[in-house]
């Protein structure tokens, strides 16, 4: 019988088209084919939470789904940490990584039943913003950091700092502070800054090292008093507050807050959300909010952004050992 090139041609393009349903279905839907759980490890009403609210709007309308913000806060934010690394790599389960829930707290806790390196898949740095060193201008007197920590030091461990909890930023930017001024204070830990700050408000308490985010708009109405912002050069916010370092040289203490997702997310599925994340947060809308609450928009996506954080737990675990820190409280040297 004589060969049919034709016919051969014919049979095995009808073959290529009707394989191509079952490899589109093998490779599996675009992502995401469903919402995406944005989980905040700390109580709304944060800076963190904040954040995570501006850029989960954006999110959503460029992905097609809901970018749902779940709160799941305590321990200082290892309980939706750990939700999140035990969830499945899809990545429809995300994380609003910080300073306090990834570079901090490991320093503070070794009994954490994850690594906040290791479990998770690094997706992008969203802002950053430094911390801000107020008090309660009716319990301390002083009216800049020189004045404090005369004041700490004719005083030793009679003045208190309040923080958002135990092994968190704004509690290991109280102990830098110590550690270079040479004072003494004692440490009051809350679970969140919004309980902190009430009773910073009402007195029980005497400062704090909180986000500026957090804390500025209260120093703006005279309820609280700003001596010095914790980073290195002085914010835009606030161009005539000095800051800290000008007294205490060197001393910075900045915040931070990125995204992440389980181990293990598949690359394509990490680079979708670093586009996605990076144009919500470089928004006019969202960069003139972070303007108004003394942050700034951040660049690092992925491998950086996994240096960035393994840079800043090595500085705090130096502070942990430095200051004998650790979860059962302060060690003996």
């Amino acid at each position: 019988m004589p060969r049919c090139p034709g016919l051969r041609t014919l049979l095995l393009a009808l073959a290529a088209i009707a394989a191509a349903p079952a490899a589109a279905a093998a490779e599996g839907p675009a992502f995401p084919s469903q919402p995406i759980e944005l989980v905040v490890p700390f109580p709304a009403g944060g800076a963190t939470d904040v954040i995570g609210r501006l850029v989960a709007q954006l999110a959503s309308e460029e992905l097609g789904q809901p970018v749902v913000v779940q709160n799941k806060s305590g321990a200082t934010g290892a309980i939706g940490s750990e939700y999140v690394a035990r969830a499945a790599p899809t990545g429809t389960t995300l994380l609003i990584a910080t300073a306090s829930t990834h570079a901090v707290l490991p320093a503070y806790r070794t009994d954490l039943s994850y690594d906040t390196v290791a479990s998770f898949t690094p997706i992008a740095l969203l802002a950053t913003f430094p911390n801000l060193l107020v008090v309660n201008p009716q319990k301390v007197p002083a009216t800049s950091v020189a004045e404090l920590i005369a004041l700490l030091k004719q005083r030793p461990g009679q003045l208190n700092f309040a923080s958002s909890g135990a092994g968190g930023s704004v509690h290991f930017a109280g102990e830098l502070f110590k550690l270079m001024t040479g004072t003494d204070m004692q440490h009051v830990p809350y679970r969140g800054s919004a309980p902190a700050l009430n009773d910073l408000l009402a007195g029980v308490v005497d400062m704090t090292f909180d986000n500026m985010t957090t804390v500025w708009p209260l120093a703006q109405d005279g309820r609280l008093r700003a001596l010095g912002v914790a980073s290195l050069e002085r914010t835009a916010l606030a161009p005539d507050l000095p800051t800290i370092a000008e007294t205490v040289p060197g001393f910075e203490a900045t915040s931070w807050v990125g995204v992440v997702g389980p181990a293990g997310l598949p690359q394509a599925t990490v680079d979708r959300l670093a586009d996605v994340f990076a144009r919500a947060i470089r928004s006019p809308a969202v960069t003139r909010r972070l303007t108004e609450l003394g942050a700034a928009a951040a660049a690092l996506r992925a491998d950086d952004f996994r240096a960035f954080i393994l840079s800043d737990r090595a500085k705090w675990q130096r502070v942990a050992t430095d200051a004998h820190l650790t979860a059962k409280g302060k060690e003996t040297p």
